[in-house]
C-alpha cells in the first residue's frame, strides 16, 4: 500500500496547547484516593474552559506501579484502579467532543517484570526464542559479576542476576526489563500496539526514553567518550520510520511526541526529520535557570535545530519528573534534572518563584511552536518536599538508599475545592498527602480570582488562539537591554520579559493585551512579562 506523506505545515500539533495528566493525580472519581478515568471524564470540562488543545496522559495500562505506570504488563488494556477500556474510549469520544485532541504514553524501552513476555523468558531458560526479546546474557568470569558496567538510571547495577545464572538488563527498575529491539517480536508488538490505540481514536503517542531503544549488540563498557551504548544509536531511526508510516495511514494528523534527552542538537534534530518524529520535548529550555542570556540562547538554538528539519519547536516548564518551576524559580543557582541540581530541601522563595513562573508562562505560551502544561502549573502548585519517607513511592528514593528523595513532590494529587485535603481530589484520603497551604491554590478558590495563576493561564490560551501571530511560526528579537527579553511576531504581537532588577520602559505599543503582573507607572516591574499589540 502506497501511503502519501500528509502535509503538516498547518497541522494542529505544531502550535498545540496541549494539558499533561498524570491519571493517579488528577481526579478520583470512586473515593479510593486514586486519580481515574471517572475523574479525569468529570474534569473535562475544566481542560475545555482552560483552553488546552490536547491532553497527554502518562500510562494508563495495567501495572504494578513499582515506576508510577512506566512498568506496563499490558499495553492493550486500562489499569484497574483507574477505570476499563469501555471507560477510556468514552473518555476519548468526550474529549474529541469538546474539541480535546489524545496523546498517550508509550512505554517502548521496556516492560514490568510481570508482563506475560517477562514471565515466559523467565520460565524458559536460557538461549529460548523468550529470552531473545530482553538482554539475557551470562555474567562475566564465574558468572558472578554482570556482563558490563552499565548502571540503573536509578541507581546501582543496570543488571540482575535470575536463578538460572544468567543476568537481564534493566536501565531503570529492576522490575522494568529492556526489551531487545534487535528482535522482530518486539517490532511487531509495538506496531500492533500503535494500531490498536489508533483504531480506538487516539490522536498520537508522547515515546517515552525515545533515543534509548536500541542498544550496541556488542553491549560493551561505558568508555568515557561521551558517548553511552545505549543512548541515540543510529538503528533507533528507523523504528521510527516503521511507525511514523503507521501514523500517516490514519486520518486526522496523528502525532508522535519523543522524550529525546541530547546534549547535540545535531543529533536531536535527526529525530525530527519529516519522516520519523513529529516533535519532541525541549529539556534546555525546562532546566534553563532564570537568565536573561543563558534564556535568549536557548530559545535560539532550539529554534535553529528545529528549523534545520521544518519541525515545529515545543516549549514545557514542568513535567512529572521534574521539580515544579514555582520551586525551581524561588531558589537562587541553576535548576537541572540531577538530585544536586535541584537542591532539595535548601529555601525557597515561594513569593519570587511565583512571580517569575507568571512572567515564564507567557514567554513559553508566546514563542513559536506548541506549549505543554503539566497539570497544578495553572494553579501555581509548588513542589511538596516535605512527604514522609514512609509514604514515599518512586523507585528512585529506595534506590539511592533514602539520598534522593525522588519525583514524588511534583505527583501530589491536584486540589479542586474545598479548604481541607482531599480538597475535593475525591471523597477520602489521597496517595500522597497535600498541604494543607492549597486551600488558597485549589481551582475552586482560583476561579473567584482575577488575579489567580489560573485567570492569568485561561486569559493567556485565550489569547493565544485569537492572535494569529502565536502558536507555530516565525519571531524576531528586538534590540534592548541584556536583561530584558524581547521579539516580535507578526502580525502585530511583542512579547517583553523583564529580567532585570530595575523597571524597564515598554516598547512602542498599541496596546496591553496581558501582562503577568501589574505595570508600575506604565513600566514594567522585575520578573513580569507583557503581551503587547503592536500597529
Amino acid at each position: 500500500m502506497t501511503v502519501t506523506q500528509p502535509d503538516t505545515r498547518t497541522a494542529w500539533w505544531r502550535g498545540a496547547a496541549i494539558y499533561q495528566v498524570y491519571v493517579r493525580s488528577f481526579a478520583d472519581g470512586d473515593g479510593d484516593g486514586f486519580g481515574d478515568l471517572a475523574g479525569v471524564r468529570a474534569r473535562l470540562p475544566y481542560l475545555a474552559d482552560l483552553g488546552i488543545d490536547a491532553i497527554w496522559f502518562n500510562p494508563w495500562y495495567p501495572s504494578p506501579m513499582d515506576d508510577g505506570g512506566y512498568d506496563v504488563s499490558d499495553y492493550r488494556d486500562i489499569e484497574p484502579v483507574f477505570g476499563t477500556l469501555a471507560e477510556a474510549e468514552e473518555l476519548i469520544r468526550e474529549a474529541h467532543d469538546l474539541g480535546i485532541r489524545i496523546i498517550l504514553d508509550i512505554v517502548p524501552n521496556h516492560c514490568s517484570d510481570e508482563h506475560p513476555w517477562f514471565a515466559a523468558a523467565m520460565a524458559a531458560g536460557p538461549g529460548s526464542p523468550e529470552r531473545d526479546r530482553f538482554w539475557f546474557r551470562p555474567g562475566r568470569g564465574d558468572g558472578s559479576r554482570p556482563p558490563n558496567d552499565w548502571q540503573s538510571y536509578f541507581g546501582g547495577s543496570a543488571w540482575t542476576r535470575v536463578p538460572d545464572g544468567e543476568w537481564y538488563l534493566h536501565l531503570y527498575s529492576p522490575r522494568q526489563p529492556d526489551l531487545n529491539w534487535q528482535s522482530p517480536d518486539v517490532h511487531e508488538e509495538f506496531k500492533d500496539v500503535l494500531r490498536f490505540w489508533f483504531d480506538r481514536g487516539v490522536d498520537g503517542f508522547r515515546i517515552d526514553v525515545a533515543a534509548g531503544l536500541v542498544k550496541d549488540p556488542a553491549l560493551p563498557d561505558v568508555d568515557g567518550s561521551g558517548q553511552l551504548p545505549y543512548v541515540d544509536m543510529d538503528d533507533v531511526h528507523d523504528i521510527y520510520r516503521e511507525w511514523r508510516r503507521i501514523a500517516d495511514s490514519y486520518p486526522g494528523d496523528r502525532v508522535f511526541v519523543g522524550e529525546v534527552w541530547l546534549p547535540d542538537p545535531v543529533r536531536f534534530a535527526r529525530y525530527l526529520r519529516s519522516d520519523e518524529l513529529h516533535s519532541a520535548f525541549n529539556f534546555d529550555f525546562l532546566s534553563c535557570p532564570w537568565d536573561a542570556k543563558k534564556l535568549r540562547e536557548v530559545i535560539q538554538s532550539t529554534m535553529d535545530a528545529h528549523g534545520s528539519v521544518g519541525a515545529p519547536t515545543t516549549w514545557v516548564l514542568s513535567n512529572h519528573d521534574v521539580t515544579r518551576h514555582v520551586t525551581r524559580y524561588g531558589r537562587p543557582g541553576d535548576t537541572g534534572f540531577e538530585f544536586a541540581d535541584r537542591r532539595h530541601g535548601t529555601p525557597v522563595d515561594r513569593a519570587l518563584g511565583t512571580r517569575r513562573a507568571r512572567a515564564a508562562a507567557l514567554l513559553a505560551m508566546s514563542l513559536p511552536g506548541g506549549v505543554y502544561v503539566y497539570q497544578g502549573e495553572e494553579l501555581g502548585l509548588w513542589e511538596v518536599e516535605d512527604i514522609p519517607d514512609e509514604l514515599r513511592q518512586d523507585p528512585v528514593f529506595e534506590r539511592t538508599g533514602h539520598a534522593d528523595p525522588g519525583r514524588d513532590g511534583c505527583r501530589v494529587p491536584i486540589p479542586w475545592g474545598g479548604q481541607v485535603p482531599p480538597f475535593d481530589f475525591g471523597t477520602g484520603p489521597t496517595w500522597l498527602p497535600q498541604p494543607q497551604e492549597w486551600a488558597d491554590y485549589t481551582a475552586e478558590a482560583e476561579a473567584a480570582d482575577p488575579g489567580s495563576m489560573l485567570e492569568l493561564y485561561r486569559a493567556a490560551l485565550r489569547i493565544r488562539h485569537e492572535q494569529p501571530a502565536l502558536g507555530d511560526g516565525e519571531m524576531r528579537w528586538l534590540d534592548g537591554t541584556p536583561d530584558v527579553i524581547a521579539f516580535s511576531r507578526e502580525p502585530g504581537f511583542t512579547c517583553v520579559v523583564n529580567l532585570s532588577c530595575e523597571n524597564v520602559p515598554l516598547p512602542r505599543h498599541a496596546s496591553v493585551l496581558l501582562t503577568s503582573g501589574p505595570l508600575e507607572g506604565g513600566h514594567l516591574p522585575p520578573d513580569t512579562a507583557a503581551w503587547l499589540r503592536t500597529p
